[in-house]
């Protein structure tokens, strides 16, 4: 039985650094690669995230929505950590909606919204977190402060 891959990381035209695939012809290559699934995860925006999900669902494919967040290194403010943020469910997609409007409106720097460690910790409910190479966010705070938030 062959394995299917699934792109849980893939930035649109709104995210105009990284990428310039059109959402559509986006959601048209992972159905001709037979992809069940596909993630949108544009730079610390969720601007196409509603004709993403419309697209995917006509076209059979299972939309995972998220976004790469800008997450602040205490150690040098000019270059922040990445970390990519896929919703589980609604709870999720709200959570990482209040990230990134709270980084920019609280904690711009260089134009981009610099979501602050402890938000990220408060409001990790119904998001999976995937992180890169120099990462020095500890999964286990993040479990610890997500059981809190439950008890509550």
């Amino acid at each position: 039985m062959a394995s299917r891959f699934v792109h849980l990381r893939v930035h649109s035209e709104y995210s105009l650094y990284d990428s310039t695939i059109r959402v559509k012809k986006l959601v048209q290559a992972a159905a001709d690669a037979g992809m069940p699934a596909v993630a949108l995860t544009d730079q610390a925006n969720t601007y196409a995230l509603v004709k993403f999900y419309k697209t995917a669902l006509g076209a059979g494919i299972k939309p995972i929505l998220g976004a790469d967040l800008w997450l602040e290194n205490p150690e040098d403010q000019t270059a922040p950590f990445r970390v990519c943020a896929l919703c589980i469910n609604n709870d999720g997609y709200k959570n990482l909606r209040e990230l990134i409007s709270r980084g920019y409106s609280q904690n711009q720097h260089f134009d981009k919204a610099i979501v602050r460690k402890e938000w990220l910790f408060a409001q990790s409910e119904g998001l999976i977190l995937l992180s890169g190479h120099g990462m020095e966010i500890s999964v286990s705070a993040l479990l610890k402060a997500s059981s809190k938030q439950q008890k509550r």
